[in-house]
């Protein structure tokens, strides 16, 4: 069976703003956290998209990666991800075309299939284009192609981006690209950090339909894992009343700004919003290092991963830096 010390970690940030300080500080958090898990020796720092959202501040994905670039030496950046029915899969590859050769070997790209916004943002973001869930196949292999050798006479070149080899992940909360990623031969995270339903039989599915391909040979799989860490349970569980008001926010449709914790939930929310939020996080690892490790290797005994990618929300920045220390001490 694999052990913690075999697994990968990761983290996947959302730049998330907090209600009592600006975006700019938010975003210069991410980038220390970025070198915080460069440090730490996280395999990954990864950034996701989204849009229209006041808490989250990662929406110019690759804009802001590349500040998270210029200011550490050595960590592997990408996104988690780009949410392509946004884009013309020509103006990503060029993107990160660009990031790769300005540093080699450190960029990737996790690809994702839903805009990651509202139906009113998404009609904002594509200005006309009667892009659907359904070409999302066929813009991966564009933006694959892409990344290739060039091909005699071949009309569109990606510049830069033509002959970079970016890593391609596909990234999925459902079946559907569970099967696209097996049947590429690319390596797959699940987004079971919000959406864990489907994590067991998405994981199942990709591995029995995998073919070895030119990128992968064996299939790899990431879950997303939320964590709150602190010095005790107790600790840990009053920090998670933050994200707790977070997810609340956004069954609500109200601000996604981190809010400070509060000694109890008790009257915040009914029960079934309880539920709702207890569903959202499933995976959720919350408490002191012996308890989460235990939650740790329970996980991983269960779905045989090769990697977690962990998210945060805690709203004190500096407790929030020593969850990730915490979750490195536990390998």
């Amino acid at each position: 069976m694999r052990s913690l010390k075999d697994t990968q970690f990761s983290i996947l940030e959302l730049a998330p703003v907090r209600d009592d300080k600006t975006i700019q500080f938010s975003l210069h958090h991410a980038l220390e956290l970025a070198q915080r898990a460069e440090k730490l020796g996280y395999a990954r720092f990864w950034l996701a998209e989204h849009h229209n959202m006041d808490g989250i501040a990662s929406s110019a994905t690759a804009v802001l990666l590349s500040y998270i670039l210029a200011n550490t030496q050595t960590l592997k950046v990408g996104s988690g991800g780009i949410m392509l029915p946004n884009h013309a899969p020509l103006v990503v590859a060029e993107q990160f075309g660009t990031l790769a050769t300005l540093y080699p070997d450190r960029i990737e790209l996790g690809l994702g299939r839903a805009p990651g916004t509202d139906q009113t943002t998404m009609r904002a973001l594509r200005r006309g284009r009667q892009e659907t869930e359904d070409q999302f196949p066929q813009d991966v292999l564009e933006i694959l192609h892409y990344f290739k050798e060039p091909e005699p006479q071949q009309r569109i070149v990606a510049t830069p981006g033509q002959g970079t080899h970016v890593p391609v992940w596909l990234l999925g909360s459902s079946l559907f690209s569970a099967q696209l990623a097996a049947r590429l031969g690319l390596p797959y995270s699940f987004a079971s950090h919000f959406a864990p339903r489907m994590l067991g039989q998405a994981i199942q599915l990709y591995r029995d339909n995998f073919q070895p391909s030119e990128y992968l040979d064996r299939p790899y799989v990431s879950m997303g894992v939320p964590t709150v860490v602190a010095a005790t349970d107790e600790e840990a569980q009053f920090l998670a009343t933050s994200a707790y008001q977070r997810v609340l926010g956004l069954m609500r449709g109200q601000s996604l700004k981190l809010k400070a914790p509060v000694a109890s939930m008790d009257g915040l929310w009914s029960p079934a919003e309880k539920m709702s939020v207890d569903n959202f996080y499933a995976m959720g690892q919350i408490g002191s290092p012996a308890t989460v490790k235990a939650g740790l290797e329970q996980l991983l005994s269960r779905y045989e991963v090769d990697e977690f990618i962990f998210t945060c929300d805690v709203y004190d920045t500096e407790k929030r830096l020593q969850n990730f220390d915490y979750l490195m001490q536990l390998k």
